[in-house]
């Protein structure tokens, strides 16, 4: 959320961030935003009327294009629908391989070391109503060191995923529009 709001405050994406939505109101991501100056509302996940609910803060504010961040869970269908084509998600992996239902996380770099893979990297898709299913926009790669954890591995593509979310949602934004 930090590297695309940065992204948008400095220039480099096409966008301003209207809003960031957080399921708890004491997360470092919320705090974050507070500092930047930007608008933050909390909408538990678990709420009734979630969908409405989100729904109605993203037309409140005007919202053009969803950036997931975090996200652990699928969208719900109304949201996808009135937003189709504009939410993206950032991956860290290289798609299609280690995505899905319950791969986030150190849960990835670990899957990653345990097939012996060369590379990896991060992903940024348009997200659809599967994990990690929808059309990649950008994926940035680094080396597997022989010597690498999964959170030596996950400090290096949190690196790449700084640089991509910013790029791919200017690619995103030149590329298909408002």
């Amino acid at each position: 959320m930090l590297a695309l709001a940065r992204g948008c405050q400095e220039g480099r994406v096409p966008a301003v961030v209207g809003l960031v939505v957080s399921a708890a109101p004491d997360t470092p991501a919320v705090e974050a935003a507070r500092a930047l100056g930007l608008s933050v509302e909390v909408l538990p996940s678990r709420a009734e009327e979630y969908e409405s609910a989100l729904l109605g803060l993203l037309q409140r504010y005007e919202i053009d294009w969803i950036a997931l961040a975090g996200y652990l869970r699928l969208l719900p269908e109304g949201v996808l629908q009135a937003f189709e084509g504009r939410v993206l998600n950032i991956h860290p992996a290289l798609l299609p391989k280690f995505g899905g239902q319950g791969m986030y996380g150190m849960r990835v770099h670990e899957a990653v070391l345990a097939a012996g893979e060369t590379e990896s990297g991060c992903s940024v898709h348009l997200v659809t109503e599967n994990y990690d299913e929808g059309p990649v926009i950008l994926q940035l790669r680094c080396p597997v060191e022989p010597s690498d954890t999964p959170q030596t591995l996950a400090q290096r593509v949190l690196e790449l995923e700084h640089r991509a979310y910013p790029e791919a949602l200017k690619i995103a934004i030149e590329r298909y529009g408002t």
